[in-house]
């Protein structure tokens, strides 16, 4: 309680945000602002809840946390990404010297709604990238800090909402390539939609969600296939794709992105997203049972081939299933009886 820093936090899309610098004393936080574009009032009751969070240590370093805040703004209640960070460079001094206090920010973004949650991730790494080009010493807060606060929810929350809405109906393509680990390049694209395209991916693919040995697997397996890479040409109004693959599964799955673009909420195409790959985590996990079952039953292995038939995917769960019993003979021969199944 007796050390002195600084500590901020800034805003957003023009909905709300705030930024504020503190030095803590033995009893509460006192809070000052550093960038905001939130009206008076509103700065005051943010600043009020955050420093009621720091009190109760309730903020750590570098983690993103979402909550329900209401603000006297027109909107009433909003959700808040809140994140605590300290600058890189400062914080690299302060290990090497302990008498040197490392200036601690906290970062407000403010939204419609708690969905935020759904972008936490994305909203921490530009929390990261944030903590990199931050150096108040150099008084670049108006040139580089503000401006980029401001961006957050064009370049954090928006990016997948631009390719549903560039690709429409090729999305299908795009689940495909993501589903199953084919590598991806982009040709003529500027540099924004590439990156748009490349978080696309990442955001749709299960990984994390399938073993990290599988992964790799995968991807080695996907890159030696003769189709190789999937080519995406951003040259003309909306993009041309070669060597693209798709099934039933993601067909399906376009559709109810196309159907979500009319309200042109970037929420709503995240939870998609998520309800896409946990659909696809569950027909994963039903086949491994059905593969199990089928070592010892043929009427299960009937089952097997049912379940690849009829779930739209079986391309894809086909080949993360072969890689992932790769050591297991008798769970081996069950995919490989399946797969000539699945030829004929």
């Amino acid at each position: 309680g007796s050390r002195s820093a600084q500590q901020g936090a800034a805003g957003g899309d023009g909905s709300a945000g705030g930024a504020v610098a503190h030095t803590p004393s033995a009893e509460d936080f006192s809070l000052s602002l550093l960038d905001t574009n939130l009206p008076a009032e509103a700065e005051t009751e943010l600043r009020s809840f955050i420093a009621k969070r720091l009190t109760k240590g309730a903020l750590f370093e570098g983690m993103g946390n979402v909550a329900s805040v209401g603000l006297s703004i027109p909107e009433g209640k909003v959700g808040c990404y809140y994140c605590r960070f300290q600058q890189e460079s400062l914080l690299e001094m302060a290990t090497l010297e302990s008498d040197i206090n490392a200036p601690e920010y906290v970062v407000c973004f403010l939204g419609g709604s708690e969905k935020e949650d759904t972008f936490r991730l994305e909203l921490d790494k530009y929390i990261q990238n944030l903590k990199i080009n931050l150096d108040l010493e150099q008084k670049n807060l108006e040139t580089c800090v503000s401006p980029y606060l401001r961006s957050w929810f064009e370049d954090a929350i928006c990016p997948i909402q631009r390719v549903v809405l560039l690709f429409q109906d090729k999305l299908a393509s795009l689940l495909h390539a993501a589903l199953s680990y084919t590598p991806v390049e982009v040709k003529n694209a500027d540099e924004r939609t590439e990156k748009d395209i490349s978080r696309f991916l990442a955001a749709a693919s299960l990984q994390g969600l399938v073993q990290e040995g599988t992964m790799t697997s995968l991807c080695i397996a996907m890159t030696e296939e003769q189709h190789k890479s999937m080519v995406i040409d951003c040259r003309g109004p909306q993009p041309q794709l070669h060597n693209a693959g798709s099934n039933r599964f993601c067909e399906d799955w376009m559709q109810a992105f196309v159907n979500g673009a009319e309200g042109g909420n970037p929420f709503l195409f995240r939870q998609i997203l998520e309800n896409f790959k946990l659909k696809a985590i569950q027909d994963i996990n039903n086949l491994k049972r059905f593969i199990r079952q089928a070592e010892m039953n043929h009427y299960a292995l009937f089952k097997c081939y049912l379940f690849l038939k009829n779930c739209g995917s079986g391309d894809i769960l086909l080949k993360i299933v072969k890689v992932e019993h790769a050591e297991m003979p008798e769970a081996r021969n069950v995919v490989t009886v399946l797969e000539e199944f699945m030829r004929e």
